[in-house]
């Protein structure tokens, strides 16, 4: 994103220049300038410049008398000769020619709502370069954004959007302005406006882009939040953004003990868990009598120097697990055989998880999935998960579509993960 201030008001005075140069009429220069008016004396008019933008004769006079005042940088006139000069404007090439004459005067005095209506007017003539507009636009509005005047800023930059549709940059502005203006929903809403523009344009949103849209509509507390944070880790996938987003979905949500554990599983896998969520993870996993699960989540925190074994925090579940036998794929055998009910198999199902048994792990799933007492969508996102660990890309993702209702967005994290693998 750039901002384009009017520090230097170059790029709104180059504007009308730029213009005059397409259209073969000029101020001064390789331009054409008139001198010596009068109603029975046309201009010379170079041959490359016969198609240009040419005054009606009513309106030469007064044309000249203000293109003079201007290039005096005569302010005290200037305004006097414009309405002169507006009085007996008859064709949209007479209007267009003053606006431009007007917007170069502003741009001399910093004077930027008279440069927006300047522009404003040339627009409306239907004449000139459109793409010089947009960027005339895009100026001034960094002017009033300079001078915070962000209501003003916002009307700039959205002419410069109605004039060039996939200008993302002035987009952005938009939603800086709005922001700065303490308009957080609508600056929320405008930066997911440049990331829909830049994704439609086939182009990678900018991290930059992508984390502030999050931030503003996380703190907003909007539902989008979370989607938004699947794209930002979608794009830019890393330990510090997996974190982050995880963390937006649980503070909006507040997941029970089945979700959280299979977030902790997806944030074990993209190595964001921090030392505090390894333990965490360690504990709802032992609250579900799953020690496997509970001491290779310890394990994985003291491994990676983020469990201090020695911590006092840490004793209640590291001396917990000592006491608590962990199973063995017989005992996980004979409890298939056995097990009384469809959540019984699912927790059998977690502890093959545990285990790395991967192909196992979907298989009980799968036989948990439709007996009663089994959420369809538990055992449907569980068998997703055992899936993407044995490196079943399809089966996958077939089971975390089949995830309706509040564990949705779980599934749609894993899916984001599964999609980033080979």
């Amino acid at each position: 994103m750039k901002l384009i201030t009017t520090t230097a008001l170059a790029l709104v005075t180059a504007a009308p220049a730029t213009i005059a140069a397409a259209q073969g009429y000029g101020m001064g220069g390789q331009g054409q300038t008139y001198s010596n008016p009068g109603a029975q004396v046309q201009p010379e008019q170079p041959k490359q410049q016969q198609s240009g933008i040419k005054p009606s004769s009513k309106a030469l006079k007064a044309l000249v008398d203000l293109q003079t005042s201007v290039k005096a940088n005569d302010t005290a006139n200037i305004p006097a000769k414009v309405a002169a000069a507006q009085a007996v404007a008859s064709t949209p090439q007479d209007r267009y020619l003053i606006a431009q004459l007007q917007l170069q005067a502003a741009a001399h005095t910093n004077d930027f709502a008279t440069a927006l209506t300047a522009v404003d007017a040339m627009r409306a003539s239907g004449l000139g370069d459109r793409a010089a507009m947009a960027q005339a636009y895009s100026a001034i509005g960094g002017s009033f954004y300079n001078a915070k005047q962000y209501d003003k800023a916002v009307a700039a930059y959205t002419h410069a959007i109605e004039i060039n549709p996939g200008d993302i940059n002035s987009q952005e502005l938009i939603g800086e302005s709005y922001f700065a203006a303490g308009q957080k929903a609508e600056a929320a809403a405008a930066f997911q406006r440049a990331l829909q523009m830049t994704t439609a344009a086939g182009k990678k949103p900018d991290e930059n882009l992508l984390k502030r849209t999050v931030a503003i509509a996380y703190e907003q507390q909007s539902p989008t939040s979370v989607e938004l944070a699947r794209q930002w880790v979608a794009a830019y996938p890393s330990p510090s953004s997996w974190s982050d987003a995880i963390a937006i979905y649980r503070n909006l949500n507040h997941p029970d003990t089945e979700g959280t554990m299979d977030l902790f599983r997806l944030m074990a896998l993209t190595g964001s868990l921090t030392g505090g969520q390894w333990a965490q993870y360690a504990r709802e996993a032992f609250d579900q009598n799953n020690f496997n699960e509970a001491q290779a989540a310890i394990d994985a925190g003291i491994a990676a120097k983020l469990i201090n074994p020695g911590a006092p925090e840490n004793s209640d579940i590291i001396n917990g697990l000592k006491a608590k036998q962990k199973a063995t794929a017989a005992d996980l055998a004979v409890a298939t055989k056995t097990a009384v009910n469809g959540m019984a198999l699912l927790r059998i199902g977690d502890r093959y998880y545990a285990m790395g048994d991967y192909a196992k792990a979907a298989e009980l799933y799968r036989m948990a999935m439709g007996k009663p007492g089994v959420d369809a969508a538990v055992a449907n996102l569980h068998v997703g998960m055992a899936l993407t660990r044995s490196g079943d890309k399809a089966g996958a993702t077939a089971a975390f579509n089949a995830v309706t209702g509040p564990r949705a967005d779980i599934a749609k994290f894993w899916l984001t993960y599964l999609n980033q693998k080979a």
